[in-house]
């Protein structure tokens, strides 16, 4: 079989691998699709290198098909199709016994912290691997897992009906953030530079705002009556974002961090106090946030196929990691694992 292999900063390469045989508790997948994260692109350039064990595989937003189960597993079966919900816990720490698996002090991130899914084949626990129906369209069944990311920050948050929210950041976590959040009955307004994603988002019916030309400060006010958002969540990971998050709540509004700052940034403790705001961390999902995101998918009504604007083979993974970072007229990129341009 092919893998696509981290080697090094800036260094990927098609390797040829055996597929691996299962153990009890494990599963091989075929994997149809898989998306690029902004995490791969991290590891593309170099920034994750404590965490990888070259030449490794990487990425984790995949799904596939069934190919051979281990002896232990018996919610699975040759043929199926599948998702993968990509963690591997302990079981035995602290958060762990306190049902928090997802938050693991030991917790494996599958594609890496082990191989990953930009390849043919791809042995894994069995636990990680989630059926979906026979009729869901794979690619649309690659996108579950950063659906899964965005209802886990709209739990966080506690997102109900009637609810103003504000999104920093229209990438594809932000966008599915505010589809979901406005499929819940929210009144939902993304702040994002990129045109082309503006574009999209008023093609779904949600409001926009521009922080280059915009004050997303006072629109937000404008458009609650002077009251604020009652969530904010925060998906830039840039400083200047989360400058805004702080002033765009309502009091006792609530911000979801979900963008990872690598540096820590300054933030106003004052309007926390002066209107008691509340700050929540997200960090990727529970179980329950992906079975949510499968059926979420399966109702169809989101448009997740539209979040998708290229489909590359499995050895041009880096010209789509290359497409992403050009920016302009993208939102989501997949890699077919079973086609090859060679």
């Amino acid at each position: 079989m092919k893998a696509a292999c981290y080697i090094e900063k800036e260094r990927i390469e098609i390797k040829d691998r055996e597929p691996v045989a299962p153990a009890a508790d494990e599963v091989r997948v075929k994997v149809s699709y898989c998306g690029i994260c902004g995490t791969d692109m991290h590891i593309y350039h170099g920034a994750m290198d404590k965490r990888l064990t070259p030449p490794q595989s990487i990425g984790h937003e995949a799904s596939g098909v069934v190919d051979t189960v281990g002896s232990d597993v018996t919610h699975l079966k040759p043929g199926q199709k599948v998702v993968v919900m990509p963690l591997d816990w302990c079981g035995e720490c602290p958060s762990c016994r306190d049902g928090l698996t997802h938050i693991c002090h030991k917790l494996k991130f599958l594609g890496i912290d082990t191989e990953g899914a930009f390849q043919n084949y791809w042995t894994l626990p069995a636990r990680a691997v989630l059926p979906v129906p026979d009729d869901m369209d794979l690619k649309t069944a690659a996108l579950i897992e950063p659906l899964a990311v965005a209802l886990h920050d709209l739990r966080r948050g506690a997102v109900k009906r009637g609810d103003f929210v504000a999104v920093i950041g229209g990438g594809p976590i932000g966008a599915l953030i505010a589809l979901a959040a406005k499929e819940r009955g929210a009144r939902v307004v993304v702040s994002e530079l990129n045109e082309h994603r503006l574009a999209m988002f008023a093609e779904f019916g949600i409001e926009t705002l521009n922080p280059s030309r915009d004050d997303v400060v006072a629109a937000v006010k404008s458009m609650t009556g002077g009251r604020g958002a009652d969530v904010v969540f925060e998906v830039s990971a840039h400083p200047a974002g989360l400058e805004t998050a702080v002033k765009l709540p309502c009091n006792r509004g609530k911000i979801v961090v979900v963008g990872i700052f690598s540096q820590p940034p300054q933030i106003s403790l004052f309007d926390f106090f002066w209107r008691e705001l509340e700050l929540y961390g997200a960090r990727v999902y529970e179980k329950e946030d992906y079975l949510e995101a499968i059926d979420l998918a399966c109702k169809k009504v989101l448009p997740l196929d539209k979040l998708i604007s290229a489909v590359y083979p499995l050895d041009k993974l880096v010209d789509g990691i290359q497409k992403l970072q050009e920016g302009g007229k993208v939102m989501k990129v997949l890699i077919d694992c079973q086609e090859e341009n060679n």
